[in-house]
């Protein structure tokens, strides 16, 4: 059963999300932190693929803030007007909101988070600073190096592809030094944005065995 829902933020501002529970009693819960393209079809999916995994899952929307209920596809054109939202990120207001996700969660049961792209540096950087999670997730967080003296208080899993034309392999050495207890996967020839089937960088194989190690991941810190 998939709805959206409304969440509050601790400074009080209301934002939209995105919720899917599982047909039986949920294994717990995950958050998880969209795109630069706003809680579209991608991470609505991404939501479902989870309770059909036996988890709630919700989206919050990160970019209410700037423009309420922003949704955008993959094309050329569209890449661009969503990188305005990224130009200069408001993390401390990004993070409140995904606090507030956290917090509504947290009703269900143990609660873990993944974030994809900006998501993903969300998510690394929720790790690091907020309350109630579990375990985190992210998938080619561009910004995650730059956030890589802060220490995950819980145990966290980075995804990245070896062919991201943003974010070069050095980088991702560089936190791998850094942070020896994060585990950190890359993967041959993918591309930024490998783990999503509407970009044309979808790498199916790099895709399914990082959802499948994502699972396990969580499978083992969910209790």
């Amino acid at each position: 059963m998939a709805q959206t829902i409304t969440l509050t933020a601790s400074d009080s501002f209301k934002l939209g999300a995105y919720r899917a529970d599982p047909a039986g009693k949920p294994k717990g819960a995950i958050v998880v932190i969209q795109e630069i393209f706003g809680v579209n079809s991608h991470i609505r999916n991404v939501c479902d693929r989870f309770a059909a995994e036996g988890y709630t899952a919700i989206a919050p929307a990160i970019f209410d803030r700037i423009e309420p209920n922003f949704q955008s596809g993959y094309s050329p054109e569209e890449v661009a007007v969503a990188r305005k939202f990224v130009a200069n990120p408001d993390w401390t207001a990004m993070l409140r909101d995904v606090q507030a996700a956290i917090d509504a969660a947290k009703t269900v049961g143990p609660v873990g988070i993944i974030g994809f792209c900006l998501g993903g540096s969300v998510a690394y950087a929720a790790a690091t600073k907020l309350s109630g999670l579990k375990a985190a997730v992210g998938y080619y967080g561009g910004a995650i190096v730059r956030f890589a003296d802060d220490k995950p208080q819980v145990p966290t899993q980075l995804h990245f592809g070896e062919k991201d034309s943003g974010i070069p392999q050095t980088d991702v050495e560089a936190i791998r030094a850094k942070r020896p207890e994060v585990e950190i996967f890359v993967y041959p020839g993918a591309q930024h944005g490998f783990g999503c089937d509407e970009r044309a960088s979808y790498d199916k194989p790099s895709s399914d065995l990082a959802w499948q190690r994502s699972l396990a991941f969580f499978a083992g810190h969910l209790k």
